[in-house]
């Protein structure tokens, strides 16, 4: 059995007295903001709303520390360290800098038809939790299957770059160092840098935006990552999110590392106190085209979860007149991505970022 959602699902408004509240605002009720007088209202228009936008991600950076300024932006300085023939397209192994100090392992995948003169759009890929071959295994070379989607998404036209994740595999920057508060906003700030060294392609056709795709911890990273960067236009997400609340019961000590966000275990015990949650990020990307594979049977993150996300963000997206930009799809498989939610993905990405015939 597949259930396939178009927005959401199931009526979950009589839960939502059950649910408390994020920072004194409603969990569930994701229109509600703090005037500046200090009163809750109701959003009526998305400028009303940007009230509750930049708090949220205020409260994001409270716990993944503040996103880095300008004098973060350093010379990319591309180099390219080795190059397969892959048929239609190649694949190469490269290394940019995101920060002053800061070498990014990432393999970059352009299609022929890019490199002879025919322009076309680029897709960030982030791969899944992997500490044997990291971002190898976007790019097929390895692991599990069905994680493959750098590589599928090359052979399907589009340029993708695939970026290491801190502190996985090969890659194990040192964050103090660098001066980077947590592994979450470094993966961030890599991926953006990423985004800057495709816009400076010649052959990436950027007119359209970028998109990004993930993974379990490449599905949360996706999302992170377009909260702070709009020039993502669609954002796909496979088992990558949960709400806190819900997460393996409340208990929320998987989030507690230095990969991710240390500051995570101050809140150990009490997830309701965590200062931000999937419920506004979600809310963050509209009118985006955001796309979610949440499987019945992932043992991560929760399906049922992920509705009643999914039922408190709709009203942001019909606020920005885009309510069929969220889709939930819900294979009866586990914590995967199956074929036909995979192909899905790339058939929106493809809609979003390719121009019409």
């Amino acid at each position: 059995m597949r259930r396939f959602l178009f927005a959401l699902a199931v009526p979950c408004s009589l839960l939502a007295a059950d649910i408390p509240p994020l920072r004194g605002l409603s969990r569930t009720n994701l229109l509600e903001y703090k005037a500046a007088d200090g009163t809750k209202k109701n959003a009526t228009t998305t400028a009303e709303w940007e009230n509750r936008r930049k708090d949220a991600l205020a409260a994001f950076q409270q716990v993944a520390g503040p996103l880095p300024g300008p004098e973060m932006r350093s010379a990319l300085d591309p180099q390219v360290i080795e190059e397969t023939d892959c048929g239609s397209y190649v694949r190469r192994l490269i290394h940019y800098t995101s920060q002053p100090g800061g070498k990014v392992p990432a393999y970059l995948c352009v299609p022929k038809t890019a490199l002879t003169g025919t322009k076309t759009p680029a897709v960030l890929c982030l791969h899944p939790t992997e500490n044997k071959i990291g971002h190898k295994v976007v790019v097929g070379l390895g692991g599990k299957p069905h994680r493959q989607y750098a590589s599928e998404l090359a052979e399907r036209g589009f340029v993708t770059l695939a970026p290491s994740y801190p502190l996985l595999a090969d890659y194990q920057p040192d964050l103090n160092a660098l001066k980077m508060p947590s592994g979450t906003m470094k993966a961030i700030w890599d991926n953006i840098r990423g985004l800057d060294y495709l816009d400076s392609l010649p052959f990436v056709d950027a007119t359209r935006g970028f998109g990004v795709i993930g993974h379990s911890l490449g599905g949360h990273n996706s999302i992170y990552t377009a909260v702070f960067d709009d020039r993502i236009k669609v954002i796909v997400s496979s088992c990558g999110f949960d709400s806190f609340l819900d997460y393996k019961g409340g208990d929320i000590r998987g989030w507690n590392q230095e990969r991710y966000m240390s500051k995570m275990g101050g809140y150990i015990g009490r997830p309701q106190d965590v200062p931000f949650d999937f419920y506004e990020l979600i809310a963050c990307l509209a009118p985006r085209h955001v796309y979610v594979n949440a499987p019945l049977r992932d043992s991560n993150f929760q399906w049922q979860s992920v509705d009643r996300i999914a039922d408190a963000a709709l009203p942001l997206f019909r606020l920005h007149q885009a309510g069929s930009h969220l889709q939930i799809a819900h294979p009866d498989s586990d914590h995967d991505f199956p074929d036909a939610e995979r192909h899905a993905s790339y058939e929106l990405i493809s809609r979003v970022l390719r121009p019409a015939r």
